[in-house]
């Protein structure tokens, strides 16, 4: 079962061709009426996988959260249903997520003032329990987005939400594959990114640029493995970033 808030079943014919489902549908839900839905709701309780498109992330907070849907997507995760999403529908998996209410926001704007009016985030929206203290992003090298991840980070400390949180980049033509045990490993042709932000930022506040100092990043491609529970990887690399004044520095030269 493929759910979106915009555009039609494009998915359906592509998912049908792995040959591994028996069926697929689409339901596009663009409005709260349609989320509380009774043919909605008993259609996503009942599918046996559920797939997130995407699109844009503000309308699945908008239209989607507090409803039956909302409801629904929670009970089929609950008795083990696999779910995922894609660009806007990876992004609210974790529990906490950037919510683009005011649109998108970049990396040097983000880390040149995190208060900034385009970064707004949201939390408690699925509560899929191995991604509990989970930001997730994606497109991550390609549109550079470590800067912004960091700042999300950084926030959700500053704002008193959270004494510790995750963050997980995920490159495009990439896949996070994860097990109920926590086991992760990445397919495809890209790269996953594991942050771990254990400490409150020294300078984090409206109109000065971040300082954040020390936040592992720990990377793996298609080979490597990272537990999501133990937060401890295998086959990548281990090494450190630090944020002085909006500008990012690496313990390796590379920020990716």
């Amino acid at each position: 079962m493929v759910i979106r808030a915009s555009g039609a079943d494009a998915y359906n014919s592509y998912v049908a061709s792995l040959g591994q489902v028996d069926s697929v549908e689409t339901l596009t839900v663009h409005s709260r009426t349609g989320a509380n839905d009774q043919f909605v709701v008993s259609k996503v309780r009942n599918a046996e996988a559920l797939f997130i498109a995407g699109g844009d992330q503000a309308d699945y907070l908008r239209l989607w959260k507090g409803t039956g849907l909302n409801e629904a997507v929670d009970y089929a995760i609950g008795r083990g249903v696999p779910v995922g999403g894609t660009s806007a529908g990876l992004a609210v998996l974790g529990e906490f997520v950037f919510s683009a209410l005011n649109g998108t926001v970049y990396s040097p704007e983000a880390l040149a003032n995190p208060y900034n009016s385009y970064i707004t985030l949201d939390r408690n929206f699925l509560a899929v329990p191995v991604l509990q203290a989970v930001i997730a992003d994606s497109h991550f090298a390609s549109r550079k987005r470590m800067g912004r991840l960091l700042v999300f980070m950084a926030r959700v400390i500053k704002d008193g939400w959270a004494g510790e949180v995750k963050g997980i980049g995920i490159d495009e033509d990439t896949a996070l594959l994860v097990e109920t045990n926590g086991t992760a490993q990445p397919v495809g042709l890209g790269a996953a990114y594991f942050l771990l932000a254990d400490h409150v930022p020294e300078v984090c506040q409206p109109s000065t640029p971040l300082t954040y100092s020390h936040v592992p990043v720990y990377k793996i491609q298609a080979g490597g493995t990272f537990n999501l529970l133990t937060w401890q990887g295998s086959g990548g690399e281990l090494y450190y970033l630090s944020v002085t004044n909006g500008i990012i520095s690496s313990s390796t030269g590379s920020v990716y």
